[in-house]
């Protein structure tokens, strides 16, 4: 039992260090005081946001709300489903017009998500996309503009902290801006196969439902930050080897994010998240998250968490996909040179044997 002791206090301390961060990391998310000051410093990012809870809240869940309290209950009414004598569908002298009635009802609010609904969505969703970099972007420069809450923070973004670097941690020319459409590329990449990940998690029966939901914090504080690294020219493996060192600070901080969507229906989740979504944007731009990860490690004498390997399986397939795409690549380069090479040698061919005629 003895030799149990340092592992278990080992596993105590750690424990103790993840749940601090993991409170960090929440509370930082809930600090949506800082929307407010962002959007009074600019007129840009008010118009945005204001434009996403305008698309996102009073059309798209408003729509939601109108079918669920309005359009349903009126069709009821008009066709309704019930016998007027309280008899069963089945007794009930008029169950084959209250039949008819039920599939026409059925068929009527089929229509509406039809044409209304799901081509909403899709609008809502490229939209959305679009705004969220404006939002980023405009609350980024205000930032950089104003400064966190004065000039402690506005020099802590002009320094090469570990989460926040200048553009010239890439370089400006063509070999720099091929290599960020490169990251660009495979950070789409990874991320798409991370989705599928978090998604395929969700049918693991009994714990399914727990690591789908922790998968699902990582993913949207992920993309939260991502904005802001993106715009400090942060590289990838910077940015992965940061969210990776410090996974409960980022499980903290999805958490909200998570929790206002998880009980809600695929669509109204959707308007729910488009919502919420730009406002924890922001908080992650305001966000000093390394300064705020550095101080509690100053008093664990530089024994940390240790990474957490989060993204390995997307990142092998995102690896393994583009070596594959590679090889395909080099295997039609070669076989367009061949085919070029025998065509030249066939045509040279006639040639040489005229001039030794």
């Amino acid at each position: 039992m003895e030799s149990l002791g340092p592992p278990m206090a080992t596993l105590r301390a750690k424990s103790k260090q993840a749940s601090l961060l993991w409170l960090e990391g929440l509370r930082e998310a809930c600090c949506l005081h800082r929307v407010v000051i962002y959007c009074l410093r600019s007129r840009e990012l008010t118009i945005r946001t204001g434009q996403c809870f305008l698309l996102n809240g009073f059309i798209f869940l408003g729509s939601i709300l109108t079918l669920k309290a309005v359009i349903i209950p009126v069709l009821q009414w008009i066709l309704p489903n019930q016998c007027p004598d309280k008899h069963s569908l089945e007794s009930c002298p008029f169950g084959g017009t209250l039949r008819f009635y039920s599939f026409l009802r059925l068929g009527l609010v089929q229509l509406f998500y039809v044409f209304w609904f799901y081509p909403l969505y899709i609008l809502s969703y490229i939209l959305s996309t679009l705004w969220y970099n404006d939002i980023a972007k405009y609350g980024f420069f205000a930032i950089t503009n104003y400064g966190h809450a004065g000039e402690e923070s506005h020099n802590e973004l002009q320094s090469p902290t570990p989460q926040n670097r200048s553009h010239a941690d890439k370089p400006m020319d063509l070999e720099g801006i091929l290599i960020g459409i490169a990251e660009q590329v495979y950070s789409v990449l990874l991320l798409s196969f991370f989705f599928f990940q978090v998604y395929v998690t969700g049918f693991v029966p009994y714990i399914g439902k727990a690591i789908n939901f922790l998968l699902l914090s990582w993913m949207y504080a992920y993309y939260c930050f991502d904005y802001k690294w993106n715009l400090s020219g942060l590289s990838l493996d910077k940015r992965l080897d940061f969210f990776e060192s410090n996974w409960a600070f980022f499980a903290g901080f999805g958490c909200p994010c998570i929790l206002a969507i998880f009980f809600f229906s695929p669509l109204v989740s959707y308007g729910v998240m488009a919502i919420l979504y730009p406002l924890f944007v922001l908080t992650a731009t305001g966000s000093e998250a390394d300064k705020i990860i550095a101080l509690p490690r100053r008093q664990w004498e530089g024994f940390g968490l240790g990474r957490l390997p989060i993204f390995f399986a997307a990142d092998y397939a995102s690896d393994f996909t583009v070596r594959t795409s590679n090889k395909a690549a080099i295997c039609d380069r070669l076989r367009v040179l061949s085919f070029f090479q025998c065509r030249s040698s066939q045509i040279m061919r006639p040639l040489l044997k005229s001039r030794n005629l």
